[in-house]
């Protein structure tokens, strides 16, 4: 990357591209080919470049600069605005945490702006670089668009996943540590749904609106990728819905743990309670203690006591009480 400029490319209409430098960018004319240019909006060139350079309306500039975007789609008499959100692959960084793109696009360039590194965007460069690549900006902006769509398909499989085996765990164990693990992954999906459903909306409206420099083939694309990011949202509501009823089935396990110790307790308590009171009420230190001057008296009581405690076993057995 050379002081904000991380990609800048002509397209050659077959798969391939020219790369240019900041010199080379400058003396780009339309005549030259589509171009391709992607800023780390971060950068002081950058921002200088898009402002005072790049020819775009200031309020489009200040999109394109803009530190928090949510995904969106607008129709500019001179192009298309738009910001998309990609799942976070970088070190140290979780994938709910999204990086948003925003990309400015009329027939003749496109330009793009990020501050952090997109998997998305990438694997496009790759693909350029092997002459595979989109042959026309409006299938640079759907290959984007696509291969975003299908990073956030491989974090969704990630979460189901997990989801099955926490169930597995759930139904197998069911320890109470694991609500953390619920609520965590629940968390998760929450956030990464909050972006998808904007987005979807965005990629919608991409794909109806009726754009002069978009094939009917590239129309019929996009219907593709609005397809793949309606199925990944359903299946992020299926995992949230499903975190719900493993959190349920576990808190009823961990009642009914807790109300069968319970149920031991009572029972323990209700075998001894008149054991306690009889050893009480002889242990008393008062004259008139029955037995207290026959040697067989301590004998006599502990079989009382036994007896006393197996008819008690044998009235909770009777009264179904286990």
């Amino acid at each position: 990357m050379s002081a904000g400029l991380i990609h800048a490319f002509v397209l050659d209409g077959e798969g391939g591209a020219k790369k240019l430098d900041w010199q080379g960018l400058q003396s780009w004319q339309p005549e030259h080919g589509e171009l391709w240019v992607h800023l780390d909006y971060s950068v002081y060139e950058s921002k200088e470049w898009l402002i005072h350079g790049s020819g775009i309306d200031d309020t489009v500039a200040d999109t394109l600069l803009s530190e928090e975007s949510r995904p969106r789609f607008s129709l500019l008499d001179e192009g298309l605005l738009i910001a998309w959100r990609g799942v976070n692959h970088n070190p140290k960084s979780n994938p709910e945490d999204m990086v948003a793109i925003r990309l400015w696009s009329d027939e003749h360039r496109v330009i793009s702006t990020l501050k952090r590194e997109l998997l998305a965007v990438n694997e496009v460069v790759e693909m350029l670089a092997r002459g595979r690549g989109p042959k026309s900006l409006s299938q640079l902006l759907i290959e984007i668009a696509d291969r975003i769509v299908w990073r956030i398909g491989d974090v969704v499989d990630e979460y189901e996943e997990q989801m099955a085996d926490l169930e597995g765990q759930v139904i197998e164990r069911g320890q109470s540590n694991l609500r953390s693990e619920l609520s965590s992954l629940r968390r998760q999906v929450i956030a990464l749904k909050r972006y998808l459903a904007p987005q979807k909306e965005a990629l919608m409206r991409f794909s109806v609106e009726k754009i002069s420099w978009h094939s009917q083939d590239d129309r019929i694309q996009l219907r593709e990728v609005v397809d793949r990011i309606t199925r990944e949202l359903e299946d992020l509501e299926a995992i949230r819905e499903r975190a719900v009823v493993s959190h349920e089935e576990l808190q009823n396990r961990i009642s009914e743990e807790l109300n069968n110790r319970m149920y031991v307790l009572s029972i323990i308590t209700a075998i001894f309670l008149p054991l306690g009171f009889l050893t009480g009420l002889l242990g008393i230190n008062v004259g008139g203690i029955p037995g207290s001057e026959n040697p067989d008296a301590f004998r006599y009581f502990v079989l009382g006591l036994i007896s006393l405690i197996i008819v008690q076993f044998l009235i909770f057995k009777w009264k179904k009480w286990f």
